[in-house]
């Protein structure tokens, strides 16, 4: 029997208003349990400030396992355009050897697709796209594989066109997830939405498993700071939602992708119910 792998998977840490209790928490959980990998789905910063980035990548080089990092819309710089144009990823370099990342476990692949771009043609830049040369990368490393390598592929964005063209929380997201299904790929992980999900998309090539982390910030929408907990026996992939709370997975994921992936609340808010919606679990791959 193949060696069970362990990954967690992290996301919308948002520091600069990030929560330090889940974080010790999860920090302490990394050092105990010594998962395989880490994989953080993007947002590490509140407004990609220099502090928020010298915070993040302070927290982040203590973990000490092997970890991959995707870019979130928060961590494009708001305030200097010419650095968001000209150098939009040179607040990472403290960890720039982490940064989209591609991490080869024994029989399992992190594969990272990129979906934060510095402009778009639409007024919310804060929404995911999948550009041509992006998709290329990531397929070009998923074909690279070795054979009978199965494959996770991380981004920030959720892969889902909702509404029109020019509303579509992910421009070309269809597409990508097509081209992944084509692959087989076992889920793709994501962030953004700042609740946990793990849900079913069809696409033309057949379905893809999409696989949603919470928040480890105050930024809350409507489940409390949580992590992924992921295991892969190499023939099943499990995924249970950690929560210092300890609610359990059925009732901290939504049932869908909202389009309107924003917390609604300011912090010192009270956070609504977890979702006690009953709901199916996906069938496992």
């Amino acid at each position: 029997m193949a060696r069970e792998t362990l990954l967690f998977h992290l996301s919308d840490i948002h520091f600069g208003l990030e929560d330090n209790k889940a974080l010790d928490w999860v920090q302490q959980e990394i050092a105990e349990r010594r998962p395989q990998a880490v994989a953080i789905t993007g947002d590490l910063t509140m407004r990609a400030r220099q502090r928020e980035f010298a915070a993040a990548c302070r927290w982040i080089q203590s973990l000490e396992v092997p970890v991959t990092v995707e870019i979130g819309n928060h961590d494009m710089p708001y305030f200097n355009l010419i650095e968001r144009f000209f150098a939009p990823y040179r607040r990472f370099r403290a960890i720039e050897e982490l940064v989209e990342r591609e991490i080869e476990l024994p029989g399992l692949a992190i594969v990272p697709l990129k979906t934060a771009v510095r402009a778009q043609p639409r007024l919310n830049w804060s929404k995911g796209w999948v550009s041509r040369s992006a998709l290329r990368k990531c397929l070009a490393a998923l074909d690279a594989l070795p054979p009978g390598t199965s494959a996770l592929v991380a981004v920030h964005h959720p892969l889902r066109e909702v509404g029109t063209r020019g509303t579509a929380l992910t421009v070309n997201g269809l597409r990508a997830l097509t081209e992944l299904a084509r692959r087989r790929v076992l889920g793709v992980l994501s962030g953004h939405v700042h609740d946990p999900f793990d849900i079913l998309e069809q696409t033309p090539a057949g379905p893809v498993r999409m696989i949603g982390a919470g928040t480890l910030s105050q930024r809350l929408r409507s489940t409390p700071p949580s992590f992924n907990e992921i295991r892969w026996d190499g023939e099943s992939l499990k995924v249970r939602v950690r929560s210092l709370d300890e609610v359990p997975t059925r009732d901290m994921q939504i049932d869908d992708v909202p389009e309107d992936a924003l917390p609604p609340r300011e912090p010192g808010e009270p956070v609504a119910a977890v979702n006690q919606v009953p709901r199916t679990d996906p069938p496992v791959h």
